[in-house]
């Protein structure tokens, strides 16, 4: 039986997870490097908040990925077993993906209009796939 190829936004789904695991990891090297691997390690009954400015934009980045990346789950999956992909969709795929990964480097830089510009691109990128999802 042959399988029909995946839609752009089931690839972009796929490498959405790659975008998350970065985020995790970009937060934990700089949990690491302020806190150190025993803290790392542990527990953390302690939960300490982060006190370099770039370890807590590290944190509120992943943590504000996280707040837009169901929604990009559910449009994507939706895209994709409803045969809506393409179209409006696809290009709201790309430009959530695309505006999410350079998001990542401007939070940490502390650059906030090209960051807040990038965070708008992405919610237009979920409007798009959510108009898709709901006109056909």
């Amino acid at each position: 039986m042959v399988m029909p190829a995946a839609s752009i936004e089931i690839a972009l789904l796929g490498w959405s997870v790659v975008l998350l695991l970065v985020h995790i990891a970009v937060q934990g090297a700089f949990a690491v490097r302020e806190r150190g691997l025993s803290w790392n390690a542990g527990p953390r009954d302690d939960a300490l908040p982060p006190t370099s400015a770039m370890a807590g934009r590290a944190a509120r980045a992943l943590a504000n990925f996280k707040e837009t990346y169901p929604a990009f789950i559910a449009l994507a999956l939706a895209l994709a077993v409803t045969g809506r992909a393409g179209g409006v969709g696809e290009t709201g795929a790309w430009l959530w993906f695309g505006a999410r990964i350079v998001y990542l480097p401007l939070y940490i830089l502390g650059v906030p209009w090209l960051r807040t510009l990038a965070y708008g691109a992405s919610l237009v990128g979920l409007i798009m796939m959510l108009s898709r999802v709901l006109g056909g």
